[in-house]
């Protein structure tokens, strides 16, 4: 798998999946087995790897669309996409041997936390990690989860990856919304990693990557999150259309859809997602083609990457939000998707990536205040 076609083919299977086990995979706050077996299967936990370990590297835009549509379906499904896809794509940062041993099994999947939250102490042959790490997205269904640590030594942070089986995931990811991506905490406790499964996301892929890995790593993880926002928008926007078309409010004749009023409204919302949706996909166009020409992706690239990533996400819950609230008191009990759809995205919104930090961030490089962004 990895043309766009293949790619998309994939993700409306898989989104259709998840749509019909929403409701499933929010009660287990985890991937329902039918969507995870579809998602192991579909080869998209994994569409990040670069082809020295069997990836066909698609664009970045293919593997950000197919997430969307799969998160159209149900916003945790699409999710949990996104993460492991972004996370596959640390396979060209690892060792050759640590690439081969974490991505060997074509069944598995990764996860993690980039974040340096824990602590590598130097030891014979690699380091012994210790800490806790939050929002660890798809935990439980991992293989294998990447952690953030600091270093005792003048190398800087460092990535780990260990075995899920080596950690222990604690029971904490009781939220409002994204309740199926099973985001627990997870810690270590002295687990000795060796030096093949060492790396620097702050460094750089290898010279020889090819533009997949040259994309902005956190410039994808930011957009892996929009992607999944958008498409619980774009899932909101059906959900209340198949309802409008059916529910006549309290003392009206004409159904909710027959109503200047939410014709009005939907309209509006319609418009803010495409102009937001178009955004985003033309900062992954322009900062691809700098990949593919081998050109290091500047500031204003990555600033763009960034910022239309966060617009996306913002845009995505107000949408949701309105949709939620033209469905009125049906949208209010647990068994509407509505309700979920709103829950979800306003949980997304809270994301590091794409808070309103972001937008700080974006202005002072604008207003040519400086300002560090090296994981920009």
């Amino acid at each position: 798998m990895g043309s766009q076609d293949e790619l998309a083919a994939a993700a409306g299977k898989l989104g259709a999946l998840a749509r019909e086990h929403a409701a499933e995979t929010e009660r287990r706050r985890a991937l329902a087995p039918a969507v995870l077996a579809g998602a192991r299967a579909s080869g998209l936990f994994r569409a990040g790897l670069p082809a020295a370990l069997g990836g066909t590297e698609p664009s970045a835009a293919a593997i950000l669309r197919a997430a969307e549509k799969v998160a159209e379906g149900d916003a945790s499904a699409g999710w949990c996409v996104s993460i492991a896809a972004t996370s596959s794509l640390l396979g060209a940062y690892l060792p050759e041997a640590g690439g081969r041993e974490v991505f060997g099994d074509p069944g598995s999947a990764a996860g993690g936390v980039w974040a340096p939250r824990g602590k590598a102490v130097p030891v014979e042959g690699g380091v012994t990690v210790s800490g806790r790490w939050s929002f660890c997205s798809g935990v439980p269904h991992a293989e294998w989860v990447f952690l953030g640590c600091l270093r005792r030594d003048p190398d800087g942070p460092v990535v780990a990856a260990i075995p899920t089986a080596e950690l222990t995931v604690h029971d904490t990811w009781h939220t409002s919304g994204l309740r199926g991506t099973g985001s627990h905490d997870t810690s270590a406790d002295g687990v000795f990693v060796p030096a093949h499964r060492l790396m620097s996301v702050v460094d750089g892929p290898p010279a020889d990557s090819g533009a997949l890995h040259r994309f902005p790593l956190f410039g994808f993880f930011a957009a892996s999150i929009a992607a999944a926002a958008l498409g619980n928008a774009r899932g909101a926007i059906t959900d209340l259309a198949e309802l409008a078309g059916v529910k006549n409010p309290s003392g009206s004749r004409r159904t909710l859809a027959g109503r200047s009023a939410t014709q009005i409204a939907v309209a509006e919302a319609e418009a803010s997602l495409r102009a937001a949706r178009e955004f985003f996909y033309r900062a992954i166009d322009d900062a691809w083609q700098a990949a593919e020409a081998s050109i290091v992706t500047g500031e204003e690239l990555r600033l763009a990457l960034r910022l239309a990533s966060t617009h996306a996400v913002r845009t995505s819950a107000d949408v949701a939000r309105v949709m939620h609230d033209l469905g009125g008191g049906t949208a209010i009990y647990e068994s509407s998707p509505l309700q979920r759809r709103f829950r979800d995205a306003h949980t997304a919104t809270a994301h590091f990536q794409v808070n309103p930090a972001t937008y700080e961030l974006a202005g002072r490089l604008l207003l040519g205040v400086p300002v560090d962004t090296s994981q920009l």
